[in-house]
């Protein structure tokens, strides 16, 4: 049975190793500091199979893992960089750890669609996989009463990098991490709204506009004095018009949030345009009316987290739903 832990449990050593707790001696890349988890869910005791190679026509080669497997996704801001440039330096923090890369290819070379729906990828939102531009790694590590596996999936979006780590090995029986860091060295990890749950335990977007009348929408990025929306696909935008569609009776405004990068009266201004991005592609791209959707902006006026860092502010940069219930 698969479980979904507070991503509060996952500590971020400044070592450039992650050690996941429950896993005994399990260390994975380490998750940047600009990323956001996405998911992250823990099988006690379970199997699974391990591509060995490319698709050969019939068959993914794989063999079979068995232990505590652990699956985490993070997302970040992709900067320009390619996949390439993404799994390259978790490649060589793996290595520095001890792992043999056993397997490693990328997208038509792995077999492409056939290889990708063959491996073991958690779904979107939290996991997108560009069948044109993915690349796989599987890595193993020997001891003495058992083989240690860990597998990287790599893609992109327009703007983001998705990375899927899943681990294999033996259940730790001391739950507690011991790090040789002082505590100022570890850095806790939360969603991009700020909660410590994964977003698979997070409602879905209906049902928190329904309990909370408001929500951030995932996945939507703007750089600093920014207010382009990218081509997508957005999941969260889906959803909204998927519940408004299901409501037509509904309206929501759509609020933009700045960081504090300049003044209040130009950051009102730029929040509204990006909320007003976000409505021109909900009404021209999705077919959503015009009178059900409104867009409005408060600046740096309501802040997620703190702007005094590069992830706070990145967080900050978002545009939320809220339900208007007004006469």
């Amino acid at each position: 049975m698969r479980t979904r832990r507070p991503l509060l449990a996952l500590t971020l050593l400044w070592s450039g190793l992650l050690v996941w707790p429950g896993l005994a001696g399990a260390m994975v890349p380490e998750i940047p500091e600009m990323a956001t988890v996405a998911a992250d869910e823990t099988e006690a005791a379970s199997s699974l199979r391990i591509p060995t190679g490319p698709y050969d026509g019939q068959i993914v080669p794989s063999q079979r893992a068995e232990g505590a497997i652990r699956r985490l996704v993070w997302q970040a801001p992709l900067d320009g960089r390619s996949t390439l440039q993404v799994i390259d330096p978790l490649k060589a923090e793996l290595i520095a750890g001890g792992y043999r890369i056993a397997f490693q290819c990328a997208a038509a070379g792995c077999g492409g669609f056939d290889f990708r729906f063959a491996t073991d990828t958690l779904p979107e939102p939290a996991m997108h996989v560009d069948l044109g531009d993915f690349r796989f790694l599987a890595a193993e590590k020997a001891r003495p009463d058992a083989t240690d596996h860990v597998t990287l999936m790599v893609s992109r979006s327009e703007e983001r990098a998705f990375v899927q780590v899943t681990q294999v090995g033996r259940p730790d029986p001391a739950p507690a991490v011991q790090s040789t860091k002082s505590p100022g060295d570890s850095l806790r990890i939360e969603t991009a709204d700020g909660r410590s749950a994964s977003a698979q335990d997070e409602p879905a977007l209906a049902d928190r506009l329904a309990r909370d009348g408001h929500a951030v929408l995932a996945g939507i990025d703007f750089a600093t004095a920014a207010a382009t929306l990218g081509t997508g696909p957005f999941s969260a935008l889906e959803a909204l018009a998927d519940y408004l569609r299901a409501h037509p009776d509904s309206k929501v405004v759509l609020v933009g949030h700045t960081d504090t990068q300049g003044g209040l009266a130009g950051n009102i201004a730029l929040s509204k345009k990006r909320a007003e991005a976000v409505r021109d592609h909900l009404v021209t791209k999705l077919g959503i009316p015009a009178a059900q959707v409104a867009a409005e902006g408060v600046g740096f006026l309501a802040p997620l987290s703190s702007n005094a860092t590069d992830r706070g502010r990145t967080e900050n940069r978002r545009v939320e739903a809220v339900l208007d219930t007004s006469q």
